[in-house]
């Protein structure tokens, strides 16, 4: 595994040297079209060095927010902000498209936006979704919804709405947005709607409703017994945690089973945490961030206080240290073996992919992967079967791209 345990916590993720070699071409592999074949070699640290090469999947989604891979099909889900569900073959790069999505107001930060399979997808054909969907009035809430894949058509059908995160708001911001499974309940973390009251009546220390939270359900919808919240008067009962920002990014540690998420801060202050039942994670009241509109730091830091979960990683105050996240995925592929157990998180705003090395809950700065390609970077996943990364960026004619190890990384 790569080790970063000598390096200051607070570094931005910026250390010399990283990139031994850097080239691009253009060439056909297995009768896709590979934009850019770019090999960059990356400090180990006692292992071999870990290169990768890029290759083009598929061209032309617009932007796409989230991806799931259909098991046992090899096909993968994509969805498009503007409201449309992608079916692309990774073989052909042909891109479909299925009927049934529910409508979804594609507005601000809005649209549709995650997609996640059942966990026993094979004998349970739902396909769990959040979006931005609207009212009578044309004020937004984030929902929760599943439908039944039809995978002849192709199409969704049997729209069931799980969960909408009221109330609505004129806002079109910080939907959050996230799916995780976990020990058979769905997990969905929220945004707190950009709202800008900083004091303790803020939207995300109000247990009355979800924004600013993560919620956690029954495979059904229904309202575990056990949530910590259930039986507090005026709280919502499905909230699971609360104190957040805008989850953009969540997944569950493949060892542990606990589940990490990460958030954007205000002008930096950016989060890595790790859930915690009931717990508060702090925003507004305690962060590491800037309020945008007066350029004054967040008076109260984690570090200063006991009441508010503190983050395992964070970003200082500012845009040169500025994270913003989206899509997460713990690496548990064969393809990059000094990668096992690492972290991969997007950055939408100095656009690279960043490699955590995790020693439990300790995280060490990121490595930058795909830097200076000029990506946002919305999501990623680790491909099932063959552990090459796929990546989609937050654009308008995004490619679907795969990080392989490059040809002197594999044993002939």
């Amino acid at each position: 595994m790569l080790s970063r345990s000598t390096l200051p916590k607070q570094l931005s993720g910026q250390f010399s040297g990283h990139f031994a070699h850097r080239f691009s071409r253009l060439v056909r592999n297995w009768g896709l079209s590979v934009l850019a074949l770019g090999l960059f070699a990356l400090p180990a640290c006692g292992h071999a060095e870990t290169a990768y090469q890029i290759t083009t999947v598929a061209e032309g989604l617009n932007t796409p927010w989230a991806m799931a891979f259909l098991p046992g099909d090899g096909r993968i889900l994509v969805t498009e902000r503007g409201g449309a569900l992608r079916i692309v073959d990774p073989g052909s790069g042909e891109i479909g498209e299925l009927t049934g999505v529910p409508a979804v107001a594609a507005r601000g930060q809005g649209g549709l936006l995650d997609i996640a399979l059942h966990p026993s997808f094979s004998e349970e054909n739902w396909v769990y979704l959040t979006w931005a969907g609207e009212d009578d009035q044309g004020h937004t809430a984030t929902h929760l919804g599943r439908a039944m894949l039809n995978l002849d058509e192709p199409a969704l059908s049997d729209l069931e709405v799980l969960y909408i995160a009221e109330p609505f708001f004129a806002s079109t911001g910080h939907y959050g947005s996230r799916i995780v499974f976990h020990d058979g309940f769905v997990f969905v973390g929220f945004g707190d709607r950009n709202f800008k009251d900083f004091g303790p009546e803020h939207i995300a220390q109000d247990l009355s409703n979800a924004n600013g939270a993560t919620i956690r359900l029954t495979l059904d919808g229904s309202v575990p017994e056990d949530n910590p919240f259930v039986d507090q008067p005026d709280a919502d009962p499905a909230i699971w945690s609360y104190g957040h920002r805008n989850i953009q990014a969540m997944a569950v540690h493949p060892e542990t089973g606990a589940i990490w998420l990460a958030e954007h801060g205000e002008a930096g202050g950016d989060e890595i945490n790790v859930v915690t039942r009931g717990g508060n994670f702090g925003w507004p009241l305690a962060g590491y961030g800037v309020d945008y509109r007066t350029g004054q730091a967040f008076s109260v830091p984690h570090d200063q206080t006991d009441e508010f979960i503190a983050p395992v990683f964070h970003w200082g105050p500012g845009r040169e240290d500025h994270f913003p996240p989206s899509g997460m995925a713990f690496y548990t592929g064969e393809a990059f073996a000094e990668w096992q157990g690492h972290l991969l998180v997007g950055n939408l705003f100095h656009r690279y992919l960043g490699l955590f090395a995790l020693d439990g809950e300790s995280v060490s700065a990121p490595i930058r992967l795909l830097e200076g390609k000029g990506w946002r970077i919305r999501d990623m996943a680790v491909g099932p079967d063959d552990g090459f990364i796929y990546v989609i960026a937050d654009d308008s004619a995004s490619p679907l791209l795969r990080l392989e190890p490059s040809s002197n990384n594999i044993s002939e």
